[in-house]
């Protein structure tokens, strides 16, 4: 299996931190975001080759590459001149990732779970599902998107809703076949949440992060994070 990590946002809401830095490399107790990223899926055996997208101040990225990670031969960088969306550098790189399935990660979220029980409810998903979604419990839906679901099925997408049917959200991490993403390069489509998951509704089977989750949205949820991730990062790094 092939993971992307998407990397190429501005972080807007997290200004004025990211005026300076990226939000992939923001600190969590001193470890860039990413970093946590790479630790996790360099540590999975089934994870074959790892992709980075970058845009906004890639250079600071590049280095910081270059200088913790340049020992994993297998990972590579996508620049990006212009945003290409979520969905976009999935379309734009479908070569690279041809003929398997692959882990996508939106990189500006802080999560810990077990990478490799994730990789096995893909494998064993409902024949059905070509796509696999992570979910976290939320203690505030209504700023989140909230999943309906039949059995382990995303059926419903419920985006930022006052009233939503319940606190399951959409963590953005996914899996996706290698059949989806074939057809998917014949699309064109730029973003995941809003064109990918509508279309794949009814086909996307459900994973829950019972350990942490936690976007780093704003200045407050970055706050928040620093306090939560401590015992997660010492038993991880």
């Amino acid at each position: 299996m092939k993971a992307v990590l998407l990397a190429a946002g501005f972080g807007t809401r997290l200004k004025p931190l990211t005026d300076k830095v990226p939000k992939c490399l923001v600190p969590i107790n001193g470890q860039p975001l990413l970093g946590i990223w790479l630790q996790m899926l360099s540590s999975s055996p089934q994870i074959t080759e790892i992709f980075i997208n970058t845009h906004y101040l890639h250079e600071q990225v590049d280095d910081y590459l270059s200088q913790h990670w340049s020992h994993l031969s297998n990972l590579t960088c996508w620049y990006e001149p212009e945003l290409l969306g979520t969905a976009g550098t999935l379309i734009n790189h479908s070569a690279a990732l041809e003929d398997d399935d692959v882990l996508v990660i939106h990189a500006d979220n802080l999560s810990f779970f077990d990478l490799d029980a994730f990789i096995n409810s893909f494998t064993r998903r409902p024949s059905h599902c070509d796509m696999s979604m992570m979910l976290f419990a939320t203690d505030t839906p209504s700023s989140c998107g909230i999943v309906e679901l039949n059995g382990e099925t995303v059926i419903a997408m419920h985006e930022k809703v006052a009233h939503p049917p319940g606190n399951l959200a959409n963590g953005a991490v996914y899996i996706l076949s290698a059949g989806t993403l074939k057809w998917l390069a014949d699309t064109r489509f730029t973003d995941i949440s809003t064109e990918v998951i509508p279309h794949l509704l009814g086909k996307i089977s459900a994973w829950t992060n019972t350990t942490y989750h936690r976007d780093i949205g704003n200045p407050q949820s970055y706050a928040a994070a620093q306090t939560e991730s401590r015992m997660w990062l010492e038993n991880s790094l």
